[in-house]
This record gives structure tokens, C-alpha cells and sequence, in this order.
């Protein structure tokens, strides 16, 4: 498992990475907004010339999630698309999945209520 940020405080954000079942999971804990955005995108962040991706992100740990974390997964899902992979989320919890729904993200990007349902799609 790959830790790519540091420990989470109030306002920070834990996110890891592994993969599991040729899917490359990223595990994301506390909460995303403008200040803890760049790490995400950065764990999101296709290598250059990359082949197709598949991934799941795992939400069941964020607390809370702004615009800013939409619109890093709306970057990172056309990122992803366009290199002919998915992008996928699981296990947010009801306020955070409220919120992903309120503004159609569930409409572009596959919503899962955990992350054996995904990793299964």
C-alpha cells in the first residue's frame, strides 16, 4: 500500500493506494476541499502516455467534500475516459452521496455503496 499524503489533522486528508484485483484502489480519508484537493488529484493523476486505468476510489472515510473534490473527479473520470479506462467510487456515506447526486456526479461517474461492489461491477 502507497501513502501519498501525510497523517490527516482536522482539515487534512489520508489518501492510499494498492492495488487489489488488477484495479488500482485509492483509499481516501477525511476531508476534500480546496486546501486538501492537490493530493487527490495528484493520486488521480494518469502518467503521461498511460495505458487504460481502472480504478475505484474509496470514499467511505470523507467526511466532507466541496466543489473542489468534485471537480477533481470530474477531471480525473475525463482523464480516465479518454485513455479508454473507468473511474468508479464506492462507500460514500449518505450525506457525501446526497451531495455527489445533488450536483449529477453520480450521472457521469458509477456510484457503488462499498468497495466489493465496485471492484465486482
Amino acid at each position: 500500500m502507497t501513502d501519498t499524503s501525510g497523517a490527516a489533522g482536522p482539515d487534512g486528508l489520508t489518501i492510499t493506494s494498492a492495488p487489489i484485483d488488477g484495479v488500482h484502489v485509492i483509499t481516501v480519508r477525511g476531508e476534500i476541499d480546496y486546501h486538501t484537493g492537490d493530493p487527490l488529484s495528484q493520486a488521480l493523476s494518469l502518467p503521461e502516455g498511460a495505458a487504460a486505468s481502472r480504478i475505484v476510489v474509496d470514499l467511505s472515510g470523507v467526511t466532507f467534500m466541496d466543489s473542489s473534490g468534485i471537480n477533481v473527479l470530474i477531471a480525473a473520470r475525463n482523464a480516465v475516459h479518454d485513455a479508454d479506462g473507468w473511474l468508479r467510487l464506492a462507500g460514500a456515506t449518505e450525506p457525501l452521496m446526497r451531495t455527489m447526486q445533488l450536483v449529477g456526479l453520480d450521472q457521469i461517474i458509477d456510484c457503488y455503496p462499498a468497495l466489493r461492489h465496485a471492484l465486482d461491477a
